[in-house]
């Protein structure tokens, strides 16, 4: 079946998903977190794009966008392009970290671009990372409530007040407001955390994933069959945090 054309944005703006290939982890420290800014910041001069929010989570990232010069899917490919060919030198390893088909939808309204904001910005309090939006450090919310970096925040200020001061403190508050808000996500339905089996890899003296596909072929599926024997693990989660095949997994 042919894959489905991506819906033309009439306002140029997107909120867009870009996630590791099979689920995977694209952040095993800080240094990635701060090199992937980087790499968003030096595309942003070149391809023009507006950044208006963005939120890195351990498998994906959320980014609210509007295309200017270069079409989306030339700008998220400049970008991660970028970022995996220094990834890859870094861990010393071959091969794609992203899933290959992002996923965006259009954001044409003023009420849903705010909707979309808070939905990136929440991310990390729904997924129980941290309690306080002001501890998470991987998110634009700090660049809209202290100093912008390379995100353009007068645009979503602009909606709250014409006033600086009263429109930060507006957003604050609607930021932090309860609500139902359904965007653009992936499904989860493993039926226990991921980081059950990040901490059992701990355990076993495995310090990441890339240290993991450094093993011999034995020592990896000695672990694998080790993962396999967790209560309540799937061969698909499995998979998505090892980032190897679900068939290799299947035969091991």
């Amino acid at each position: 079946m042919p894959r489905q054309a991506r819906k033309k944005s009439e306002s140029g703006i997107y909120h867009l998903m870009v996630r590791g290939i099979n689920k995977q982890s694209i952040f095993e420290e800080d240094d990635d977190r701060q090199r992937f800014l980087q790499t968003l910041g030096h595309y942003k001069m070149l391809s023009n794009y507006l950044l208006y929010g963005y939120c890195l989570m351990d498998n994906h990232v959320h980014l609210l966008i509007k295309e200017t010069n270069e079409p989306l899917a030339q700008v998220v490919k400049r970008i991660s392009s970028s970022y995996v060919h220094w990834y890859n030198q870094k861990y010393e390893r071959c091969g794609h970290l992203f899933q290959e088909r992002f996923k965006s939808e259009a954001v044409e309204t003023e009420e849903y671009f705010l909707t979309v904001l808070r939905y990136i910005h929440q991310n990390p309090i729904k997924a129980g990372i941290i309690p306080a939006f002001g501890e998470y450090l991987w998110s634009s919310y700090h660049e809209y409530v202290k100093n912008p970096r390379i995100t353009d925040v007068e645009f979503a200020l602009s909606i709250f007040s014409n006033d600086k001061t009263d429109a930060i403190n507006r957003f604050k508050k609607y930021t932090n407001e309860m609500n139902s808000d359904k965007c653009l996500d992936y499904a989860e339905k493993d039926t226990i955390a991921d980081k059950i089996l990040i901490e059992y890899l701990d355990e076993l003296d495995i310090a990441s994933i890339p240290e993991l596909h450094k093993l011999t072929r034995g020592q990896r599926d000695d672990v694998i069959r080790q993962l396999k024997k967790i209560e309540g693990i799937t061969l698909r989660q499995v998979a998505r945090v090892t980032g190897i095949p679900k068939s290799t997994i299947e035969r091991i």
